[in-house]
């Protein structure tokens, strides 16, 4: 098995039992995966999103153990150093640690999206949260006019929505 293999595997295991978190990472994994592909990301920059896309929300779990809730802040806070002890667990640079962590915490931060890897992380989850909340309609559309910038997610965006 590659890294991102194991990861996946470490991932299931750190989120036991929570099939909706499971199927979480995994669909904004797949999304991301394809979008990286068709963008043409080179090999080290799509390795890096499909491994920050695993483990984008990794401190749900800690956020909730600790405060009973999970909202966007307290995932991006807590979620990087967790992120880091499974990335150094599985193999990864710290080059590369450093960006994946840098993703985790800004996930959710959609001023300043800086790099083709965090777009593309940031459309992939949203093609899964839009989908997974029952978004309608407006707010589709305004997500897709403020944050969607690659063709790819655009073309993801208008098939999965009949847009």
């Amino acid at each position: 098995m590659n890294r991102l293999d194991i990861l996946f595997r470490e991932m299931i295991s750190f989120d036991f039992g929570s099939a909706e978190r499971i199927q979480h990472f995994t669909k904004v994994h797949s999304f991301a995966r394809i979008i990286g592909l068709e963008e043409e990301l080179n090999t080290n920059t799509q390795e890096i999103l499909e491994a920050a896309a695993y483990v984008h929300d990794i401190g749900i779990k800690i956020a909730e153990e600790k405060y009973g809730t999970s909202n966007g802040q307290l995932q991006e806070r807590l979620g990087p150093d967790e992120a880091r002890k499974l990335l150094t667990k599985v193999g990864y640079e710290e080059e590369a640690i450093e960006r994946i962590t840098f993703l985790v915490g800004h996930h959710h931060t959609y001023s300043h999206i800086d790099g083709i890897d965090y777009q593309i992380l940031v459309e992939a989850d949203f093609l899964v949260n839009l989908y997974e909340r029952g978004s309608g309609a407006k707010e589709i559309a305004s997500v897709r006019k403020k944050l969607f910038k690659t063709k790819s997610g655009l073309t993801l965006l208008d098939s999965m929505f009949a847009l």
